[in-house]
């Protein structure tokens, strides 16, 4: 399966930014409410691992996508005819 550059950008932006952003905030709310938000430390730690896999996935997807790119580079440098120099 292909991502757009734009569903890669958005999922990104969630794994970087959002969901550590949500887990942090989550378990700050936990220290100073107390009982009044259940398991802060129980659902910062499965937001952060649904973070880590999102970003590994994405880093498998961007690898894959410069392998390709740098294949396409050397199959059409591969089939481009020579350059004839003055003559």
């Amino acid at each position: 399966m292909k991502l757009s550059n734009q569903a890669y950008d958005i999922l990104a932006f969630v794994g970087r930014i959002i969901l550590p952003a949500l887990a942090v905030f989550y378990r700050s709310l936990g220290g100073i409410w107390g009982e009044a938000i259940p398991y802060p430390d129980e659902i910062a730690a499965t937001i952060m691992a649904v973070d880590l896999l999102l970003n590994t996935l994405l880093g498998i997807s961007s690898n894959t996508y410069y392998k390709e790119m740098a294949q396409n580079v050397v199959n059409n440098y591969d089939t481009e005819e020579p350059n004839e120099a003055n003559g």
